[in-house]
């Protein structure tokens, strides 16, 4: 339903006014999607019911001049959409979504690959994890009650859309809950610059099964806690200057290394 929006202060994009508000967000059960690529990407999940989606004219030209949802598409001139949300969105179009996760049961069961944040809290990190584990065949991600929002505006924006079709889910106890899953049969691989942790071309050359792949902050890194329930300590040799790669970077490399080993 295209409807056309003449003044910011127009009570039916009223919502929009808290786009940058990401607890207003979160207390609504919503999330943003921004620019035509993302807004494109979340109707073609189909996995989150939309709110509404607001546009320029031109974004609107870009999907056809129609978009075909049973939600409101809000049509307006681009200083009418700076003016209700204070943001200067230069791709011209955000969507609404309801926050409505649910794991479809046995996705999880059925996972070989996993990927395991803890404390990551920057939302460049969180979106870049989600971005490379779809680049690298993760199967899904862990989150500790510590890491920040996958829904966070930037991390969706970062993820370049892998949030969306990407299972997740937080697990607690932490770091104890991933000792249930060691009892299934995975193994821990934990992410370290420890001097004493094993070369990551080594562990590469291991006999498969099912691996989680465990990542901390940066600065701090894993918790001795979270170290202490993993298999395996792996660092990816840098040069001696360097002391350690960002979080998002490192994954990446131990993923497209460790992608191989993971069984059919």
């Amino acid at each position: 339903m295209k409807v056309h929006i003449a003044a910011a202060d127009d009570p039916r994009i009223g919502d929009y006014a808290h786009v940058g508000d990401a607890a207003w967000l979160a207390a609504a059960g919503l999330f943003v999607a921004e620019g035509r690529l993302l807004v494109e990407r979340l109707i073609a999940c189909g996995r989150f019911p939309i709110h509404s989606i607001l546009l320029t004219p031109t974004a609107l030209g870009g999907f056809g001049g129609a978009i075909d949802i049973p939600a409101p598409v809000h049509v307006a001139e681009p200083a009418v959409l700076e003016g209700i949300t204070g943001i200067r969105f230069h791709r011209g179009c955000l969507a609404l979504a309801r926050r409505a996760v649910v794991v479809p049961a046995g996705t999880f069961e059925r996972a070989r690959l996993l990927l395991a944040l803890e404390g990551v809290g920057n939302p460049d990190n969180v979106g870049g994890l989600f971005r490379v584990a779809a680049a690298f065949g993760v199967d899904g991600l862990l989150l500790d009650p510590a890491t920040g929002d996958p829904f966070y505006r930037k991390a969706v924006r970062t993820s370049m859309g892998a949030v969306l079709t990407l299972p997740f889910e937080r697990m607690s106890p932490w770091p104890a809950v991933l000792n249930s899953w060691k009892a299934r049969g995975f193994r821990v691989v934990a992410l370290t610059p420890r001097a004493d942790a094993r070369p990551l071309a080594d562990v590469a050359r291991e006999p498969r099964v099912p691996m989680i792949v465990l990542v901390g902050s940066e600065g701090p890194g894993l918790s001795a806690a979270a170290m202490r329930t993993a298999d395996v300590l792996v660092r990816i040799p840098t040069a001696a200057e360097v002391d350690s790669l960002n979080v998002t970077v490192a994954a990446g490399i131990a993923l497209e290394r460790l992608e191989s080993l993971i069984p059919n």
